[in-house]
């Protein structure tokens, strides 16, 4: 059951995770140009992708769970663990909260022909923040600090 959860988790983080930290960090080319249809292609993807990302969660909780050499594979009292969940959190939160919002926003004002300059360095930095905290979080799950 192990290597089937393992395998499971890495695969919805491949596919779920790498699209959502590509779409995070290149929406603001999309400002930048204000190209409305990339704009709003990078808030759909976003979307789609984030709510993805929850089955890494829940791999990734079914994998610390499972039993190798006797022993379960982790505990939520692991500091990777719950600093990851934590800073998975975060970014969904950012995601969320902001590049999501100001994308739909963005697009809204690219149609009425608006200037969406001054709001590229926002979009450009919650998205590498999204990028930075994965990573993060792609360290802290091979490191394993704290087990």
């Amino acid at each position: 059951m192990f290597k089937i959860m393992l395998a499971l988790h890495l695969l919805t983080a491949i596919f779920a995770v790498g699209p959502l930290v590509h779409a995070a960090t290149t929406a603001s080319r999309g400002v930048r140009k204000s190209d409305g249809a990339a704009v709003a292609s990078s808030a759909r993807l976003l979307r789609i992708y984030s709510i993805a990302s929850v089955l890494v969660v829940i791999f990734g909780f079914a994998l610390m769970s499972s039993k190798r050499g006797g022993h379960t594979v982790a505990q939520f009292s692991d500091t990777y663990i719950w600093l990851s969940l934590v800073l998975w959190a975060v970014a969904m939160g950012l995601i969320h909260g902001v590049l999501s919002i100001q994308l739909e926003k963005i697009g809204a004002k690219i149609t009425a022909q608006e200037s969406v300059a001054p709001l590229t360095a926002k979009i450009a930095m919650a998205g590498g923040l999204v990028g930075v905290i994965f990573a993060v979080i792609v360290f802290l799950m091979v490191y394993r600090p704290g087990s």
